[in-house]
Formats: C-alpha cells, structure tokens, sequence
C-alpha cells in the first residue's frame, strides 16, 4: 500500500470519529431535548444517539443552552458534539443514576465513539453529593462506610469507557465530578487532545485514569484535579498499560501530577511522556509505582517544570498484595526535570486539599527511588535534574543518623507516597534496594540549610554519579554510601573536601 492510500485512510478514519466529515446531524431539541433547569433530558438525548447509530453513526449535537441529563450511553460511530456555549449538566439527583450507571456518559464495546466540541460537561458533584448524604441519612439509600469515609459507591463521575476502540475526546471542558472524572478501562486506540479539567468539588476525582488500555495519546491539555491529575491503572493481572504517549499537558493536583498506580496489577510498559508543566501539587510530579504486582517496564519522561510540588520524582516497588507475585519496575529513564519543593504545604487554598500525613512528624522528604528487600528497582538513568528545596529541617523534629539507616522503615505494604517513610536521613535523593542507578548532571539547591547529607544510597548495586552540584554549605559528608557495589562518582561541584563520599 502506498504512503499517499495510507495517509488517506488514516485521514478518512479520523475524520469520521470526530465527526468533520459530511455526517447526518441529530440536534437533540429536535428529539425533545429542552433547555433549563425543570427538564432530565436523558431520554430525548438517548433517543438521538440511537438513532443515529442505528443509522451507520453522525453527530449528535448539543447547541448551545444548558441541559439536564442523566446517564447517557455512547453508541458506535457516534460523536456526541457539544456546541459553543453548551452545556450539559449531570443530574444533581441520585436517583437519577442506576447503581451500575455512576457516570453521566458511559460506553461499552463501542467503536468509532467521539466526544467532540468546546461546550462544557459538568457533573454537578458537590450538589450530587449533598443529595446522596440526605438520602443516606433518610435510609432511603444504603451505604455501610458513608459514615466512617464519604459515600464512595454512590458517587459520580462524567466519562466511563469500557472495552472500546477508537476513541476521541477533544477540546472540551469537564467540570465538578464527584467521582473519577474520566475512565478509560481496557479500551484501544484513545486520543485525548485539547481538553480542560477543572474538577475540584470533592475528593477522589482523578483528572484522566488510564486503565489497562493500549494505544492512547493525551496531548495539549489542562488538568486541575483534587485528586491524581494524570493517573495509569492496571487492574487486572493479564492486562496492562501499553504504548502510552503524554504531552504538552499543565497539571494541578490535590493528589500526584502524573502517576502510574496505585492500583497496580498488571503492568504498564513503553510509556512516553513530554513537556510536562506542574503547580501547587500536593504530592509528586512524577509517580512510578508499583505495589500489587505490576511491572513496570520501558518508561521515558523528559521535560518536566514543576513549581509549588510536594515532591520531584518518586520511583517505588512494593508489595500490598497478599498473593506472592512481585512486581517490578525497570528501564526507567527520567531527563530535564526542573522542580521547586517548597518547605510548605502547596495546595493551601484550594476547595480541596491534600490530607496530612499519616506518618510522625518528619523533615521535608527527599525524591527517591526504592524497593523491598529482595526485589530491587533496576535500570534507572536521571539526567538533566535540578530540584530546589525549601530545607530548614530540624533535628529537634525529627532525626535518623546516618549509621542507623535500618532505622527507615521499610513500610512494604504501605500505601505508596513520598512520605511514606516518614524521617528520611538524606534531602536530596534516597536510594533504597536498586541495581543500576545512573545519574548525570544533577543539581541540587536549598533555600535554607539542611543538617542531613545530600544522597543516600542502602543496599544499591552500581551507582554511577556523573556531574553533581551541590549547595556551598552542604554538610559532609554528602553522599552516603551504604552497602553499595561498583561505584562510579566523578564531576561532584563541591569537590573542594576529599571527604564529600563515604562508604559505611
């Protein structure tokens, strides 16, 4: 097949999923659908989306107004298009969703399915959730957990795809999920491109969740979450993650920016990600993780701005599981991260903040990379680092000596997030449990000075350090290498003392 069929047909394929191409329209006040705030037009709105897949796929349209909808269901070859100035709104009543129906849009082994357009989607969740406490406490409703946590079975989100192909979401505004705000679960072939997440109104509302899904491309969006801003998941042990391709995206999280995990089974495997800018971010920038088996396996991340973040850069395999599967997280390679870690909480002010650590009172964290005993990280190359941060610890709140290093806990089944190791004896970076850990050019700066050395390694098989700058009044020694085999460290910046390395 020549390159000029093949262009075409990939054109023509494109075009039909979003829906440019000269497709029927179905506008969907021409089914019954009504502006305002009295009418759910959840019928009328899935009467034209059946009708037009029954009829080989077109757009629905949804022109501009503002509607009340409940759970709608996508259908093949369908691009639900949202005109300027639209809105659809979720319905605020929770008896306006079936229990196995959480989203307002939802689609399952579908193809060729498209949300397309620059109206709005809101899900309405605080008011949703409000409705369902009410309903709760008037037993209308069951939930056994609602007053212990939050009413988790009965929240909403705004998008669910399940087993579909063919997937595009573009240029449109997701707002006010009270769950999840898009899941995308064991799907094939999804492009994300353009769109803005402004999601704030309660907890547990991740801003994209890639599940076990392959082929997928997130590009030149804005996500502002409460929870995880860019989340992969594998929830099942024979599926994972594969071929994934994020870019150009801004990201503000009350959680992580962008995260593999926590849910962790399967595995994730050749994922890439550019241009990354992050803020006022709780948690990490960039979360690796694997806890429940998953492996983790041919990740390339460069270019990454964060400012305002909790943490740079944490790599961590672990084991909740309760079955005897080990994950593992090899071939990682992170390059031209620029981060700024405040000695503060970043998401002060926001509707929904991160919760305080679980963990007894603890120096700001280093980023780190590790393992568990036996099952070491493996293959990761920094490169191009620079992290400044806020310092001030304080030994009066908390203190590990450098030769008591088993003293950090190892917390294997631990829910995993940078604090998770409570006092950390290193600022910089920790090194736990991990064969081949190469970093170039890595610099690190403290607005204010830090009693702990700079780097830990324990237990690490070949470190290699090329090119490392220090603060001037960095404590010495400022690499500590504990149980380290084959070290190669050259190009230190502060190498003024001989006694900046020491081996124990």
């Amino acid at each position: 097949m020549s390159a000029i069929k093949l262009s075409l047909i990939i054109a023509l394929t494109l075009c039909s999923i979003a829906g440019n191409c000269r497709q029927k329209e179905y506008n969907i006040t021409n089914y019954g659908a009504v502006p305002g705030f009295k009418v759910n037009n959840a019928v009328s709105i899935q009467k034209a989306i059946d009708i037009a897949s029954t009829n080989g796929g077109g757009i629905v349209l949804v022109p501009a107004g503002f509607y009340i909808t409940g759970p709608l269901v996508l259908k093949n070859n369908v691009n639900l298009h949202l005109d300027d100035n639209a809105l659809l709104m979720g319905s605020n009543k929770r008896l306006d969703y079936p229990d196995d129906q959480l989203f307002v849009i939802s689609a399952s082994d579908q193809q060729n399915v498209s949300i397309t357009g620059k109206g709005v989607i809101d899900g309405q969740g605080r008011e949703l959730v409000e409705n369902t406490l009410k309903l709760l406490r008037a037993g209308t409703i069951k939930d056994s957990e609602y007053l212990l946590k939050r009413p988790q079975g009965h929240r909403t989100g705004i998008l669910a795809f399940r087993n579909c192909k063919n997937i595009i979401i573009k240029d449109i505004t997701l707002k006010n999920a009270a769950s999840w705000v898009q899941d995308y679960t064991q799907c094939t072939g999804l492009v994300i491109d353009h769109i803005t997440v402004e999601s704030t109104a309660y907890w547990n509302n991740d801003g994209i969740d890639i599940v076990d899904s392959k082929d997928v491309k997130i590009i030149n969006s804005f996500i502002n979450s409460a929870d995880d801003g860019i989340c992969l998941k594998s929830d099942d042990k024979n599926a994972m993650c594969e071929n994934i391709y994020v870019a150009d995206c801004t990201i503000r999280s009350s959680a992580s920016a962008f995260k593999f995990g926590t849910g962790s089974v399967g595995g994730f495997k050749h994922i890439v990600v550019r241009n990354l800018v992050v803020y006022d971010t709780f948690r990490s920038a960039i979360a690796l993780e694997s806890v429940d088996g998953a492996i983790i396996d041919d990740v390339d991340i460069r270019n990454v701005v964060a400012k305002n973040t909790g943490n740079a850069i944490f790599i961590r395999l672990g084991h909740r599981n309760k079955d005897d599967r080990f994950g593992a997280i090899k071939r990682v390679y992170i390059a031209n991260v620029k981060a700024e870690i405040p000695n503060a909480k970043p998401d002060i002010g926001y509707p929904v903040e991160g919760p305080a650590p679980k963990v007894a009172p603890h120096n700001l964290p280093p980023s780190s990379i590790v393992g568990i005993p036996g099952h070491n990280v493996e293959d990761v190359v920094l490169e191009n680092i620079e992290i400044t941060y806020g310092g001030k610890s304080n030994k009066n709140l908390a203190y590990i000596s450098t030769d008591s290093l088993n003293h950090v806990t190892e917390n294997i089944a631990g829910y995993p997030e940078f604090t998770m190791f409570g006092e950390v004896p290193a600022y910089g970076f920790y090194v736990r449990h991990a064969d081949k850990v190469i970093m170039k050019n890595i610099k690190i700066q403290l607005i204010e000075d830090d009693f702990r050395p700079a780097f830990i390694f324990d237990d690490v098989k070949a470190v290699e350090i090329h090119g490392l700058g220090l603060p001037a009044s960095t404590v010495l020694p400022s690499i500590i290498l504990n149980h380290v085999n084959n070290s190669v460290i050259n190009g230190l910046l502060n190498s003024e003392s001989q006694n900046a390395i020491k081996k124990q």
